[in-house]
């Protein structure tokens, strides 16, 4: 009795594993295939990578001038609570005001407690700050450091 059960087993084994080959074998070949694609595409990807930065690079340059119109700029009531508004609708603490604006955090605070006005120059900035969000802005503050 134990030798036919071991060749029973042995045969049923064998079927199975026959099976189990016949069912994965396109799945194999379809891995290889997928496999061949994706490496294909990372190729591509690399090859466009340097044209990417580069692109970044030249839109991180545009954006990180900030400018306004003269006659905008004529107009701008700056005063110390508005500088303080402006600043806490863009989420930024004073040091970061200071960075975008090219002044260290001390200046901003003297605008907005009125010690200080900002020049002509630092006036553009804020009034062109006026018309971004805080994700240009957040773009402007890393593209900056």
């Amino acid at each position: 009795m134990g030798k036919i059960e071991s060749v029973l087993r042995a045969e049923v084994v064998r079927l199975a594993k026959r099976q189990v080959r016949a069912a994965c074998q396109p799945l194999g070949r379809e891995v290889r295939a997928l496999k061949r694609r994706v490496s294909e595409l990372a190729k591509a990807v690399r090859a466009f990578e340097p044209v990417a930065k580069e692109a970044a690079a030249k839109r991180a340059e545009e954006a990180a001038v900030l400018q306004a119109e003269p006659a905008e700029v004529e107009k701008a009531r700056m005063t110390g609570g508005l500088i303080k508004k402006l600043r806490a609708r863009l989420g930024l603490s004073q040091a970061d005001l200071g960075k975008l604006l090219g002044v260290t955090g001390a200046a901003v605070v003297f605008w907005e407690q009125g010690r200080s006005k900002p020049a002509p120059e630092k006036k553009v900035g804020l009034v062109a700050l006026r018309k971004l969000g805080r994700r240009d802005v957040k773009r402007l503050l890393a593209a900056g450091q």
